[in-house]
């Protein structure tokens, strides 16, 4: 038997040498179907590493995913059916949790493919295209946990609003951040802002809770926050009357009814239902504790924003990719934010409070200036104010 095997591994090696000889002499290279390295992707990959980190230290397992081990095993779950993939004669499938792991750690740190395929020891090409589909799946399997509120929702929201921010009938705070991008190839100046970089914007509605109630992505950063809302399906379904927002009613010890309203800065038009600060100039002592409680209501979708950034640091880096795939992977991050806030709200958001003051401060350097609205709309601000300086102030 071992005179077999001997015999075996001669005749292996012979042959061997021979097609070494033959690509010689035909002066082609020889052709390598997985690099060595890559080849120990199963026993050397960061999954592995991910089961030490689960035994010897939860706190970096956490740091590494953004999220700790039950919730991630939850999340694995839930998305392994869309990502599975079947093993083929010529190699084994990444398997879902390699997938999801590095798309997480891709979405945690804002590393490159080319940087990230030495700890995951998969081939570049392959993490571009699985982590863009790993996103697609992510937004697929959490769809559920962004979604437009209705009546009595919108009414939750509101009691939320009045009892952690002393806003009354308040629906959520919006805004629009901008995304940086590296320039599309032949786009010009189409995604170039004000801020002299290129960028897609993120428009979002957020709840009292820092959670992500409505959310559009892709619009070019050239065009303001205002603009963005225009052309949006939920500037559509508001103009529409599709967004089944509740009647007026009486705040809590005042005499007059509120409408319901969305918060927002100046870059958005007043509005029945949208309430933004007086300009600066000339106020009233009255104007400026109205002013005061719209940047204190209005601060939850900056926190939410920093929030995401802190989390997910792709946000903070230039994104190299087409704004197709940089609109998805915003979208599963706005999707797994919520996931993250719903699941472990204590631990995610721990930190908020301690950046309040650092937010408001922002929200009131904030400079608005007078355009032409509806005496409707400019009565219900007025009316709001009223409110805050007399039973609303908050030194009753």
């Amino acid at each position: 038997m071992a005179r077999a095997l001997v015999a075996a591994l001669l005749i292996e090696e012979i042959l061997e040498m021979e097609e070494e000889e033959e690509i010689a002499k035909s002066g082609k290279e020889k052709r390598i179907w997985v690099q060595d390295w890559r080849k120990k992707r199963p026993k050397r990959s960061h999954t592995n590493l991910l089961k030490e980190l689960e035994i010897s230290c939860p706190k970096d397992y956490k740091n590494f995913l953004r999220m700790d081990v039950a919730v991630y095993n939850d999340l694995l779950a839930l998305i392994t059916p869309l990502i599975e993939k079947q093993d083929t004669i010529m190699r084994d499938a990444i398997s879902p949790n390699e997938r999801l792991s590095v798309t997480l750690r891709f979405l945690a740190t804002g590393e490159s493919y080319e940087s990230l395929k030495f700890p995951s020891r998969i081939a570049t090409p392959t993490l571009s295209k699985i982590i863009i589909e790993t996103c697609e799946s992510i937004v697929k399997v959490l769809k559920d946990f962004i979604s437009m509120p209705k009546n009595e929702e919108w009414k939750i929201i509101a009691t939320e609003f009045f009892e952690m921010w002393n806003f009354p009938n308040c629906l959520g705070a919006i805004d629009g951040k901008h995304i940086n991008i590296k320039r599309p190839p032949h786009s010009g100046a189409y995604y170039f802002n004000y801020k002299k970089t290129y960028s897609i914007v993120l428009m979002a509605l957020v709840n009292a809770k820092y959670q992500f109630t409505m959310v559009e992505v892709g619009a070019n950063g050239r065009v303001s926050d205002g603009g963005v809302y225009g052309s949006s399906n939920f500037a559509v379904m508001h103009e529409e009357r599709k967004l089944k927002i509740p009647p007026p009613v009486k705040p809590p010890g005042f005499d007059k009814e509120l409408p319901f309203v969305i918060v927002a800065d100046d870059a958005f038009a007043l509005h029945e239902n949208f309430m933004k600060p007086y300009s600066h100039r000339g106020l009233t002592s009255q104007q400026l504790q109205y002013n005061y409680r719209v940047s204190q209501a209005r601060r939850v979708v900056e926190n939410t924003f920093g929030i995401i950034s802190s989390r997910f640091r792709v946000l903070l880096t230039t994104i190299n990719l087409s704004p197709e795939k940089c609109s998805k992977i915003v979208l599963a991050i706005c999707y797994l934010h919520n996931f993250l806030s719903k699941r472990s709200s204590a631990s995610y958001l721990r930190r908020i409070e301690e950046n309040d003051k650092q937010f408001i401060e922002m929200a009131e350097l904030q400079n608005t200036t007078s355009r032409n609205y509806s005496n409707n709309a400019k009565e219900i601000r007025n009316i709001f104010c009223e409110y805050f300086n007399s039973y609303g102030s908050l030194e009753n």
